[in-house]
C-alpha cells in the first residue's frame, strides 16, 4: 500500500511520515494529499486561540477527556513558535498532555510556525487533511500565542474559542482588533481569579457594540478553570451548540462556500510559494548581493520571477 492507503487504514506511522513531509515541503507530499482529499470534510475542527499564558493547553486537554468519553476520536495539532535565531522551537503543549500519549483514539502533533505568522504553521490545514481523512472526528487546534491581528485560525477552524484571563492589565486591549471579532466563544479561564466580573463586562459592552440578527450567533461567554476542570463541560455544550449552528443555519451553502474559497485561495497561495522557493533557492544569495548594493530593483526582480513560478510546468 501507498502512504494515503496506509493513513486510510489507519496507520499511525504513516501519518505520522505524511505530516512530516508536509511540514518540510517535500514535493511529494502534495501528491498523498491529493489521494486523501476525496476522504476528508467530515472532522469538526475547533480551533483554541488566545495571548499566552492563558491556559490553552489544560482546557484543550481537558476537553480531550470530556470528547473521549463520548466516545469521539480527538486529534490536536498544537503550533509553537519558531526562535528567530536558532530556528528551532520548544514543542511544550505536547510535553503538557502526556495523560492522553496512551490514548489510542488520541492523536498529538505538535507543529513549529517555522517564521509564519498568524498564530499557525504552514502546514497546519494539511495537517488537518491527514487527521480528517483518518477518522478522527474531533480535530482541535492550538495556535501560538497570539496578538491582536494573528487570525489565521478562522481559515481552519469551524468553532474558534478565544481563551483570556483576568488580570492581564488592559484586558481588552490585549485581545481587541481582528482577534477579539473571531471569537464564537470567549473562554474566561482562571475565573477563580480577581477582576472576572470586569472582565465579563467588558466583553459584553464590546458585543453590544455590535447587533446581531435572529440568524446570526451571538458569542457566549464560558468561565472555566480549566486546572480542576470547572467548567468544561459548560464550554463543550457551547461548542456544540456552535456547531449545530453553523450545520444548521439557513445560510449554510453560502457558510460551506466561503470556507471553499478560503481554502482554495490557500492552496492556490501555497503552490505559488513553493514554485517561487524552488526557483530562487539557488540564486537567493545573488539577488540579496544585487539588492543590497543597489545593483537591482527587487520589484522588478519579484515581478519576474514570479511570472516565471506561474508559468513554469512540473
Amino acid at each position: 500500500m501507498d502512504i494515503a492507503e496506509r493513513i486510510l487504514s489507519g496507520d499511525i506511522r504513516a501519518a505520522a511520515r505524511l505530516i512530516r513531509d508536509i511540514e518540510d515541503e517535500i514535493p511529494e507530499s502534495i501528491e498523498e494529499i491529493k489521494k486523501l482529499y476525496p476522504f476528508t470534510g467530515k472532522a469538526y475542527i475547533i480551533g483554541i486561540t488566545g495571548p499566552a499564558g492563558t491556559g490553552k493547553s489544560t482546557i484543550i486537554d481537558r476537553l480531550t477527556y470530556h470528547f473521549r468519553k463520548e466516545g469521539k476520536r480527538v486529534g490536536i495539532i498544537t503550533v509553537d513558535p519558531t526562535s528567530p535565531f536558532t530556528g528551532g522551537a520548544i514543542l511544550g503543549d505536547r510535553i503538557r498532555m502526556q495523560s492522553h500519549s496512551t490514548d489510542e483514539g488520541v492523536f498529538i502533533r505538535s507543529m513549529a510556525t517555522r517564521g509564519q505568522m498568524g498564530g499557525l504553521a504552514r502546514s497546519t490545514i494539511d495537517v488537518v487533511k491527514v487527521l480528517d481523512a483518518m477518522g478522527y472526528e474531533i480535530i482541535i487546534i492550538e495556535t501560538v500565542g497570539i496578538g491582536q491581528d494573528e487570525v489565521d485560525i478562522i481559515r481552519v477552524a469551524h468553532t474558534c474559542v478565544l481563551v483570556v484571563i483576568p488580570g492581564m492589565g488592559d484586558d481588552i486591549q490585549a485581545i481587541k482588533a481582528g482577534v477579539i471579532e473571531i471569537a464564537d466563544i470567549f473562554a474566561i479561564n482562571k475565573c477563580d481569579r480577581n477582576g472576572v466580573e470586569q472582565l465579563v463586562n467588558e466583553i459584553e459592552t464590546l458585543l453590544e457594540m455590535k447587533k446581531y440578527g435572529k440568524d446570526q450567533w451571538r458569542p457566549v461567554i464560558v468561565r472555566t478553570q480549566a486546572n480542576i476542570g470547572k467548567g468544561i463541560d459548560e464550554l463543550a455544550m457551547q461548542i456544540y451548540k456552535h456547531r449545530d449552528y453553523i450545520f444548521h443555519w439557513q445560510k449554510s451553502e453560502q457558510y460551506k462556500k466561503e470556507r471553499a474559497r478560503m481554502e482554495f485561495l490557500n492552496i492556490i497561495e501555497g503552490m505559488i510559494r513553493r514554485k517561487v522557493k524552488s526557483l530562487i533557492n539557488k540564486k537567493l544569495d545573488e539577488i540579496v548581493i544585487e539588492i543590497s548594493e543597489r545593483g537591482n530593483n527587487p520589484y522588478i526582480i519579484a515581478e519576474g520571477i514570479l511570472g516565471k513560478a506561474i508559468s513554469a510546468k512540473d
